[in-house]
């Protein structure tokens, strides 16, 4: 068995981190049997050098070893690249094709970013998994394959078999090992070697000296979050290595090639826009039950006018008590009733307001009516649109993330859209 540090060499493999070692460890182990693997991490950290590594040190060394990129071939036209097609099978097939699985038998298919794989193709790989069988585009007859299946992808497989993108069954027959690679970012003793590794590469290819970071460029080329891992980091150096005339490069011409290195990417930095966008939202909250509280008003004062025209002024004491019940949740005994000068007075407890309702009982009708002010009613619906339009303009015209910030299904909300033609 090969040791770790042969592997790297043989395939270029620089960094000595924890995770990455035992990633490299697993695939030792793992090559010389023919259950498949699953190969997980971000899209940039280098995956595709794992299957390399499974396929040259199994007994299929010496086969096929062919690369397939789910997500690049059209929906249509990927079961015929896999499995291969019949003549007349669809428009434009004027011959019979082999497909991946039937050129690669015996060797190994590398199949990247799986997770893209339409759900009537994942039927077929699931078949071609449990039992080496597969059916042509346009055929009856059922053939047979010997291949060995490493998969990759950048899809967080649990929440896409959630949302149905993905048939859990398949995810467990892919990953009998997992093997996952970590991100840049937790890589930190790691990221100086592999840039300078790159700018020597560079530096032969164009035939010019290598470039040298200065200690502060160094510090911002390690807190840097590095989104686009090895692949972002190589070409970085790349670009620095042909546009810079001086070969050393300070901080400041290192944080020109960095996008976002002041804001968003630093994890200690938290952006102004978000918290402005947290206090939008706690503020419209606030109007929100305002508003509320002034409808419960608004019915409190109507319904005491109605049977005060009736002649009823039992009943509106009756009345008066159950809508401060239902409007603050009290019960019976926690409402203490006192009556100055014609004017009854309920205290309610300090948690749910500070000072005591007034309801005016005065026997006088028209006295009544006449400090009654008449208050335009809320329209739900307005503020409705009001709140609809203020989150997609905070937003920007996205919905899914209006929809997120208002608690309502983006399907809702595509809806109201339509309804308030907004």
């Amino acid at each position: 068995m090969e040791s770790i540090q042969s592997i790297k060499q043989r395939f270029e493999i620089i960094g000595n981190d924890v995770k990455l070692n035992r990633a490299l460890e697993k695939s030792i182990q793992v090559a010389p049997t023919d259950i498949s693997v699953l190969v997980t991490g971000e899209s940039g950290v280098g995956k595709e050098s794992i299957p390399k590594i499974i396929h040259s040190l199994s007994h299929r060394k010496h086969a096929k070893y062919i690369a397939v990129n789910c997500g690049a071939i059209p929906e249509g036209t990927i079961d015929s690249e896999l499995f291969g097609h019949e003549k007349g099978a669809f428009t434009g097939a004027t011959s019979t094709r082999s497909g991946y699985f039937e050129v690669a038998d015996g060797g190994t298919i590398f199949l990247d970013e799986v997770g893209e794989l339409p759900l009537t193709t994942q039927v077929r790989l699931l078949r071609v998994l449990e039992n080496g069988e597969f059916l042509k585009v346009g055929s009856s007859q059922t053939q047979k394959t010997d291949v060995r299946i490493v998969a990759a992808t950048n899809v967080n497989m649990f929440e896409a078999i959630k949302k149905e993108k993905f048939r859990e069954d398949l995810y467990y027959r892919l990953s009998t090992v997992e093997i996952n690679i970590p991100p840049l970012r937790e890589r930190k003793d790691d990221i100086h070697l592999l840039f300078r590794k790159f700018a020597s590469d560079f530096s032969q290819k164009y035939k010019m000296p290598t470039i040298r970071l200065s200690n502060e460029a160094v510090q911002l080329l390690l807190k840097y979050r590095w989104p686009g891992n090895i692949r972002q980091l190589r070409n970085i150096a790349e670009q620095i290595s042909v546009l810079e005339e001086s070969r050393a490069i300070t901080a400041t011409t290192f944080t020109s090639y960095i996008p976002h290195i002041g804001t968003t990417n630093l994890p200690a930095v938290v952006g102004s826009e978000k918290k402005e966008s947290d206090f939008s939202t706690e503020r419209e909250i606030l109007y929100k039950v305002l508003f509320d509280m002034k409808g419960d008003l608004n019915d409190l004062k109507k319904l005491t006018l109605e049977l005060l025209n009736n002649n009823d002024s039992e009943k509106v004491q009756e009345e008066n008590e159950n809508l401060i019940r239902k409007i603050y949740g009290q019960k019976d005994n926690e409402i203490e009733p006192e009556t100055k000068s014609g004017i009854e007075v309920l205290h309610l407890p300090e948690s749910n307001i500070e000072e005591p309702v007034q309801l005016n009982v005065v026997e006088d009708k028209y006295h009544f009516a006449e400090e009654i002010e008449e208050e335009e009613t809320l329209s739900l619906q307005e503020k409705e649109i009001e709140l609809i339009k203020k989150s997609l303009d905070r937003n920007k015209g996205k919905r899914k993330a209006a929809a997120t910030e208002l608690g309502i299904s983006e399907r809702t909300l595509y809806r109201k859209i339509k309804q308030y033609d907004l």
